[in-house]
């Protein structure tokens, strides 16, 4: 399950963030998943209770949302959604495309709960 490692990583960035900004605690995350990354949110979400244990994460939630496929076309150049095992282009329906978007894992937001109880985003 890489998930965890990559969660691990994940919650080094949060921590991070957290430190920068002086926050008691973490209120919530939101990641972005691209269909293409090879992750499943749902082992991430699992993998993310089990990292934040014992840090100021620790009551902290994760949400996920999925990030679209696009491809550019090679052939005539438009950018287009796509779908999994079918990365035509939407324009022109040629194959001979490059992946724009849908691999990522991105952390997009972290939630924050400062000294003065006030959250910063």
């Amino acid at each position: 399950m890489h998930e965890l490692s990559l969660c691990g990583d994940l919650m080094e960035q949060v921590l991070a963030i957290a430190k920068a900004h002086h926050a008691k605690k973490i209120v919530s995350i939101i990641v972005r998943i691209g269909p293409l990354s090879g992750i499943e949110p749902m082992l991430l979400e699992s993998a993310f209770s089990i990292s934040r244990a014992g840090t100021l994460a620790e009551e902290a939630q994760m949400f996920t949302e999925t990030l679209p496929i696009r491809v550019q076309c090679n052939s005539c150049g438009a950018e287009s959604k796509a779908v999994i095992n079918n990365l035509i282009c939407g324009s022109c329906g040629d194959f001979n495309t490059k992946l724009l978007s849908g691999d990522e894992l991105i952390l997009a937001r972290v939630e924050l709960e400062t000294a003065d109880a006030s959250p910063i985003n």
